[in-house]
């Protein structure tokens, strides 16, 4: 009523720039809350950041055990009550697993939760039956070992469960965990290595939390996108590195977010490793993107002494960004973690300029092509596949998952070419289990940088095709999908 009354004592001319003046104002306001606005601004991080125990496990017979117990717990994660949460061998995460190429492990799995749970050991090139899918179902006290010869080179993987409709409500509440292997050539790399000084797991989520402090997520609801970080578990962290190149294995273990991961003042660092283990030489870059499932390895240097933020940036181009502003997720700007440097006496790390050697596979030796198309206009008795929201599944190739039910068969020693498309409304990570993939291209681009690495995991943005080539071997099994 009030801008009527002021229109009407105003001149047509008045009132034009009065319009315009207060279009630029909500333009300029839009853009600062997309693209500029840190979702968590002024935190002050200042609880020191955990690190996970390392767990190397126990040689019994020639062989290398493992106990893992899945419990509920509880925590404190901010100022209030206690979150219930679930963990492994503890209230929320889990250790870090040490597993060495050539090794025999048995990783046993107690379930303490009143439902039903899995294991999966997300990344590992294992046979089926121990892969700790929705098939190896382990029942409230019940226990399952996977035993395997650990068979790939050394990488950042981790664990999660994944029993059917609900992996992603026991994640939310804890059970993750890191899965490192090492093998001669990580072992041979003048690289920093120490745990918990110089090598540091980063276990990145994002969190809801209610009005009583417990997480809040519903079974079937969707992606969710919280406006709490945690990393490692801890909110608003701190860590003091020593003022020298530094390592950390990142992990995106959040539900649906991706993270454009850099530091506040832009400075460059080295990424030397993707999901499958070390790329051929350092990489430098101020970016690393992680959606939810992928993992990277970086070096920083801190040796100017200077305290600088980790931090998730809003560079997913400027029509992406707003349409996840506007769909609920936000901009994706977040602080992550504060590192402090310290003075040190060690001698500082040199980057070797070469990691790994990685043998490009030759499209031309592939036994056949699969095309899958998530998403679309289901088939027969099918519903649309549409974004995977509440109660509603994503179908490939036009159908839904049925547990029952296999539609594509893999000849153990045969090389293809998978080409996804994406055709729902957001990216979709893509995982695919036992086997690391080489990326051929995105619509036709050929892969620069980050993406010439092994990967299990690949973001499949809408309307995109990705095709990537990968080499099933050594593992065949008729009764265990």
């Amino acid at each position: 009523m009030a801008w009527a009354v002021l229109v009407l004592f105003l001149k047509p001319r008045q009132t034009r720039q009065l319009l315009v003046a207060f279009i630029v104002l909500l333009v300029l306001f839009s853009y600062w809350l997309v693209f500029w606005r840190v979702s968590n601004e002024g935190l002050e991080f200042t609880n020191p950041l955990q690190i996970p125990p390392e767990m190397r496990g126990e040689l019994v017979d020639g062989r290398k055990k493992f106990r893992l117990v899945v419990a509920p717990g509880s925590r404190v994660f901010r100022p209030g009550p206690a979150t219930l949460t679930a963990g492994v061998n503890g209230p929320y995460l889990g250790p870090t697993l040490r597993l060495k190429r050539g090794e025999r492990v048995d990783l046993t799995v107690k379930n303490q939760l009143s439902e039903d749970t899995t294991m999966h050991w997300h990344g590992l090139h294992v046979p089926a039956s121990m892969d700790g899918t929705p098939h190896q179902m382990i029942a409230p006290g019940g226990t399952w070992t996977a035993s395997f010869e650990v068979d790939q080179e050394a990488g950042p993987m981790w664990y999660h469960p994944n029993p059917h409709g609900y992996a992603g409500a026991q994640a939310y509440m804890g059970i993750a965990g890191m899965l490192w292997i090492d093998d001669r050539n990580s072992e041979s790399l003048a690289l920093p290595k120490t745990y918990g000084t110089d090598d540091f797991p980063l276990i990145i989520q994002d969190r809801n939390f209610d009005r009583d402090g417990q997480f809040r997520f519903r079974r079937g609801q969707g992606p969710a996108y919280g406006d709490t970080i945690l990393v490692n578990g801890t909110y608003a962290p701190f860590l003091e590195v020593e003022a020298r190149l530094i390592r950390f294995r990142l992990l995106n273990g959040s539900n649906a977010r991706t993270y454009h991961i850099g530091f506040e003042d832009n400075r460059e660092f080295q990424q030397i490793a993707t999901d499958g283990g070390f790329l051929e030489g350092p990489l430098a870059t101020r970016r690393v993107i992680l959606a939810p499932g992928e993992r990277a390895e970086i070096l920083a240097d801190f040796s100017d002494g200077e305290t600088v933020l980790l931090r998730s940036f809003a560079d997913a181009g400027w029509l992406n960004t707003a349409e996840s502003f506007f769909e609920g997720e936000g901009n994706g700007n977040f602080g992550l973690l504060k590192l402090r440097p310290k003075p040190t006496t060690t001698v500082a790390h040199k980057i070797p300029k070469q990691l790994n050697t990685i043998k490009r596979i030759d499209p031309s030796t592939t036994a056949r092509t699969r095309r899958l198309v998530l998403g679309g206009r289901g088939g027969p008795g099918q519903p649309k596949g549409g974004g995977g929201g509440p109660g509603r599944g994503i179908p490939i190739n036009g159908k839904l998952m049925d547990m029952h039910r296999i539609d594509e068969r893999v000849r153990v020693g045969d090389t293809e070419i998978w080409e996804i498309v994406n055709r729902t409304g957001q990216m979709h990570p893509f995982h695919i289990h036992l086997v690391q993939f080489q990326i051929l291209g995105r619509d036709g681009q050929t892969p620069t940088g980050a993406e010439l690495g092994w990967k299990d995991t690949v973001r499949v943005h809408s309307g995109e095709t990705v095709r990537f080539i990968a080499p099933f071997t050594r593992y065949a099994d008729p009764q265990t999908p």
